[in-house]
């Protein structure tokens, strides 16, 4: 059965009025008509004006979540000599150098949720890109994820850290908490993901940068966010 079928997800549906809502209102909607047993992730969906064919308009970064996600994160740290120690110490889950590498590469290995690496090991992690690539976990520079403070971005992973990227359809996908959060604990992380992805705003992007914002439980239905506040910053 698809998540849009099923008569709880038509009653769930029902209670979503066909108007943009301010994001106050739409956290307790979505608490409100989720339906299913389990804790549901608060997702959102921002839909941007930008061209990601294009390098000048692709759209990423970082943000750690001021409440987290609720969830901690297992990190993978690849690393050598003191910079393991380091990483062990800062809470990292699995810890290793060459013998990582080759786990993932002989064994398709993905048991984890983020992966950091020192620059001195991206030589060898370089060849995971197949692997990690293309379930986004390829330690980055750019993300944080590619450096030799290992302890620093291992903390902050497990603080709530997380990585927004624009897809090739021109939408970013990120969660932003669960529902079983405050209203305003699940507020605030949705602003602080929004801002940021404004601030994230490329130079080339013309016209309206953020076109529509919705937000849903895992399996709950969509809840239009008004934009205006969005668009008004990113001018």
């Amino acid at each position: 059965m698809s998540r849009t079928s099923g008569k709880k997800y038509t009653a769930a549906s029902s209670q979503v009025e066909r108007r943009p809502y301010a994001i106050e209102e739409a956290v307790p909607l979505v608490q409100k008509v989720k339906f299913a047993k389990f804790d549901e992730t608060v997702e959102l969906h921002v839909r941007l004006g930008v061209d990601p064919k294009h390098a000048d308009q692709m759209v990423r970064g970082t943000i750690v979540l001021p409440n987290g996600l609720g969830k901690s994160k297992k990190v993978l740290v690849i690393a050598s000599g003191e910079k393991q120690r380091e990483a062990q110490e800062a809470g990292a889950d699995i810890v290793g150098g060459e013998d990582m590498v080759a786990k993932i590469q002989s064994e398709n290995w993905t048991d984890f949720d983020a992966v950091i690496a020192t620059p001195d090991m991206m030589r060898s992690v370089g060849r995971l890109g197949k692997v990690l690539g293309p379930r986004g976990l390829m330690p980055n520079p750019k993300t944080g994820t590619v450096t030799v403070d290992v302890a620093n971005a291992v903390k902050e992973i497990k603080a709530g850290k997380v990585e927004f990227r624009v897809d090739k359809t021109g939408v970013i996908h990120v969660p932003v908490g669960k529902t079983s959060f405050a209203k305003d604990k699940l507020v605030e992380n949705a602003s602080t993901l929004l801002n940021a992805v404004v601030k994230a705003k490329p130079a080339a992007a013309k016209g309206k940068y953020v076109k529509s914002v919705t937000m849903c439980s895992t399996m709950g239905p969509g809840v239009p966010l008004d934009v205006t506040p969005y668009n008004q910053k990113a001018v």
